[in-house]
């Protein structure tokens, strides 16, 4: 059956989004890749517009995006296992840079190394060496023309 996505914006005001964006986050990254909850959810969390993925209605992906020093950081991206690879996180990239593109500003991530072809596949590139974030290996990435998502 083909997925039926859609995508709500938000801000942590709306508590009930948020606890489901969170509980996203904490399967993802807390669970599956043993990042620290502390790390996970940060200072950041007030500033941030957030983005949940449903699929007919039920929680899929998250994802977020702030102003920095550097410009606008895209972040958080999650996806749960049941859907992976089957174009959640190519829509959610893909909605977030249709909020924040127009805005003049770099765009940019920090992209773990096994979702980079995502990132490339919506016109990011990878700068600088690789680091690690939460024990994880990252390339940060710029947004240098919109892609194919």
């Amino acid at each position: 059956m083909a997925p039926k996505y859609s995508i709500k914006v938000f801000t942590t005001a709306d508590k009930e989004q948020s606890e489901l964006a969170y509980a996203i986050r904490r399967q993802v990254f807390v669970e599956e890749q043993n990042v620290s909850p502390e790390e996970e959810y940060d200072e950041f969390e007030d500033i941030s517009r957030h983005f949940l993925l449903f699929d007919d209605g039920q929680p899929a992906g998250t994802a977020r995006w702030r102003h920095t020093e550097k410009g606008i950081k895209l972040e958080r991206f999650a996806v749960l296992p049941a859907y992976r690879n089957r174009g959640a996180g190519s829509l959610l990239v893909k909605s977030v840079l249709d909020e924040v593109k127009e805005q003049g500003k770099t765009v940019y991530l920090h992209a773990q190394v096994a979702a980079m072809k995502l990132y490339e596949r919506a016109g990011f590139k990878s700068t600088g060496p690789l680091f690690f974030e939460a024990g994880i290996p990252h390339y940060k990435m710029v947004l240098e023309q919109p892609g194919e998502c």
